[in-house]
């Protein structure tokens, strides 16, 4: 499958394992201008810096730029400055508020028919978020995309999800009853 990807937002920096991966993928796909924009208010308080040492090392820095705030809030700048990204990996916080917010921005900033993944679609608050937008904004879980992707060892489901936006953005009003 052609995704023809050349931005892409990354929710949670850590040590780095999936920012690398992405990074090269992007340098792979021959893009003209390939951006990864990764954001972890916690790469230096959590992690000393040792996520965003490794891809300035592996000469990364020139396609990826690290932000040191909270994606609720930044996602929220990027969406209404119009900011478009063609695909999204979201591995940041497992909390339910912040990863609904999260998929709220990304929903608007990730370009129409992209993908967004998220690790730990196993736990229940991670699970309940995406649900929502499955069950209310049409995404659509991808059939196969990580087949050999890694799975929660208690349950046996799968940890990471991979989800194609809709091509025509759902925007469902408000009604009463």
């Amino acid at each position: 499958m052609d995704e023809r990807v050349g931005t892409v937002i990354e929710i949670g920096l850590a040590y780095a394992s999936s920012a690398l991966a992405i990074s090269e993928a992007l340098l792979r796909t021959g893009s003209r201008n390939p951006r990864h924009v990764v954001i972890d208010p916690f790469q230096y308080t959590a992690y000393d810096g040792v996520g965003w040492e490794l891809l300035r090392s592996a000469g990364l820095d020139d396609i990826a730029e690290l932000v040191t705030e909270p994606s609720q809030r930044f996602l929220a700048r990027l969406a209404d400055v119009g900011f478009a990204a063609d695909a999204a990996f979201v591995d940041g916080s497992h909390h339910f508020h912040n990863v609904f917010v999260d998929l709220h921005f990304l929903g608007e900033i990730v370009r129409p028919g992209g993908v967004v993944l998220l690790d730990d679609v196993w736990w229940p608050s991670v699970g309940a978020a995406v649900a929502y937008f499955e069950t209310n904004l049409g995404w659509r879980p991808i059939p196969g995309a990580l087949a050999d992707g890694t799975a929660d060892p208690a349950s046996g489901r799968a940890r990471i999800g991979a989800y194609r936006l809709p091509d025509i953005v759902v925007n469902r009003a408000w009604r009463r009853s």
